[in-house]
């Protein structure tokens, strides 16, 4: 197995994440006029920020930001659908351009030929979004839940530049990953994946209530389910563990159709379990990029199943094509 890279504590975002230096509300407002009557100063550097336990400002926050910072015109999710923070997620998109470019003599493949899976794309569309506007890859989004399908197919055919870009698909099977998503004559440069962090329905509602209750002044704040999230988007029957452990043995299936296979692991307890599975499953190659917000710190493991012959040749027919 390859060797893993050590984490770092907080971490801070990539330097090639567009919000490194925090939110310029006056920018945003301008392309947002709609946010203004949320931003207010903060109480502790008088600086501009708005209201996190608010989901009305925060989702008007991803609309200015992607606007103003990502050429999106129209973006918008149903009531009570995640909320995505773009900052992390961006980091998500640039940490991986760095594993590609670390594989292919020093350059980011660029492109609509690197073609990327986003298992549960989720109603918010966000990396297919970020992953085509930074680096021009194109993309298959999967999910499991009608809505999510709708809102992610809508935003693509209502913004120009992803129309041709971002392909929207049903998993119809709830306990499948990759099988339905993708067929195993598809050639993925790269996977997506955001797993459920909760284990249980009332795991996620308690954690959504810390997170809002750690964002308001108002200690006695009732969780807001817009804030959190659907069901199938925070929990599934044994978690981020149990979710990360079926990716990496479905990925076993796929191992010469995909080059790199990532996702995220919120927990890092849950490193352990995951590195005896690729073990057993006999991947090749393992990294762990650590990542970082603030005070809260993630991580990015990535495998593959190919060669170092196997991966020349890839490279060599895939991402560098003149």
């Amino acid at each position: 197995m390859g060797k893993k890279i050590k984490e770092i504590t907080k971490p801070k975002l990539h330097s090639n994440n567009k919000h490194l230096e925090g939110y310029d509300f006056q920018l945003l407002t301008k392309h947002l006029p709609e946010l203004k009557p949320f931003v207010r100063k903060n109480e502790f550097n008088q600086k501009d920020t708005i209201d996190f336990a608010n989901p009305e400002a925060v989702k008007l926050l991803n609309k200015a930001l992607l606007i103003a910072h990502y050429d999106i015109n129209y973006w918008d999710i149903p009531e009570n659908y995640l909320c995505p923070p773009i900052p992390g997620r961006a980091d998500y998109i640039h940490h991986v351009a760095d594993l590609l470019q670390v594989y292919n003599y020093g350059n980011i493949p660029k492109g609509p030929e690197i073609k990327c899976l986003d298992i549960g794309t989720g109603a918010n569309c966000i990396y297919p979004i970020l992953g085509h506007q930074e680096y021009g890859w194109s993309f298959i989004g999967s999910d499991i839940d009608p809505v999510s399908l709708e809102s992610a197919k809508n935003i693509v055919s209502q913004n120009e530049n992803l129309k041709d870009f971002v392909e929207i698909r049903l998993q119809e099977n709830p306990k499948d990953l990759l099988f339905g998503a993708i067929t195993k004559e598809e050639i993925i440069d790269v996977t997506f994946c955001n797993p459920p962090f909760h284990g249980s329905q009332e795991d996620a509602l308690k954690g959504t209530l810390r997170k809002v209750t750690n964002l308001s002044k108002d200690k006695d704040v009732v969780p807001s389910l817009n804030f959190g999230g659907q069901s199938n988007e925070l929990w599934c029957e044994g978690g981020e563990d149990w979710f990360v452990n079926k990716l990496i043995r479905e990925s076993t299936k796929f191992e010469k159709n995909v080059f790199w296979f990532t996702t995220l692991v919120s927990k890092q307890s849950n490193l352990k379990n995951a590195y005896k599975t690729l073990e057993k499953y006999r991947s090749l190659e393992v990294k762990t990029i650590p990542m970082g917000q603030g005070n809260k710190t993630s991580r990015i493991i990535a495998w593959t199943f190919l060669t170092k012959e196997e991966q020349k040749e890839w490279k060599n027919s895939r991402w560098n094509i003149e």
